[in-house]
């Protein structure tokens, strides 16, 4: 079983997370499968594409869109898989769907992603919880090193090309490099926010 220019892997658990932790109970957070947020996207690659050389191998996890394990309900109301999907729970996910991966300890960055914290408010009169279009780069890349910005860098960002995903407990919004259009001198009296839901995923 080879793909020519696509990753096959399989879900890492169930295709959707829909529980988090609360004390000794668990809670269920969704019941619909059209809800994207509640998708999991972490895979463990089974092949990789024959066509190109990647750092990524088989046996990896790696964190990908929230769509290839989606499932949804086509215009006459049948609940279909994604297009992503090949069979026995296997699914094709293309290069550009790959954010990160992880072969150690640590995930890593994959081609043009970054991820960044966002920050804490500190204004109480805004009633907004977290600055706008600014935090610290928690998963750089090559690409954003050359250019003096590393992690642990308090950076900004364009609007509208963070997603939100959470990796190990945090909640992070991935984006391109190119998105990244700023780097801060840090005053060190930065605090990064971090919702209670996505600790307890």
């Amino acid at each position: 079983m080879k793909s020519l220019f696509d990753f096959i892997v399989e879900p890492v658990g169930k295709r959707y997370s829909n529980e988090v932790k609360v004390g000794d109970k668990s809670l269920i957070i969704n019941t619909k499968v059209e809800t994207f947020k509640a998708v999991n996207n972490i895979g463990r690659v089974i092949q990789v594409p024959k066509a190109y050389k990647t750092v990524i191998k088989k046996n990896d996890l790696v964190m990908i869109h929230h769509n290839v394990f989606r499932r949804f309900y086509d215009m006459k109301g049948r609940e279909k898989n994604s297009k992503s999907y090949f069979k026995d729970n296997k699914f094709f996910v293309q290069l550009d769907q790959v954010y990160l991966y992880k072969n150690t300890d640590k995930w890593q960055t994959f081609q043009d992603r970054c991820f960044v914290s966002p920050l804490k408010d500190e204004v109480d009169i805004n009633n907004w919880l977290e600055q706008d279009l600014i935090g610290v780069l928690k998963y750089g890349n090559s690409s954003l090193e050359a250019l003096g910005i590393n992690e642990g860098d308090v950076v900004g960002y364009k609007p509208f090309g963070e997603y939100d995903f959470v990796v190990d407990g945090k909640r992070l919004y991935c984006m391109k490099s190119n998105d990244i259009v700023i780097k801060y001198e840090r005053q060190g009296n930065e605090v990064e926010h971090n919702p209670s839901w996505a600790q307890s995923s």
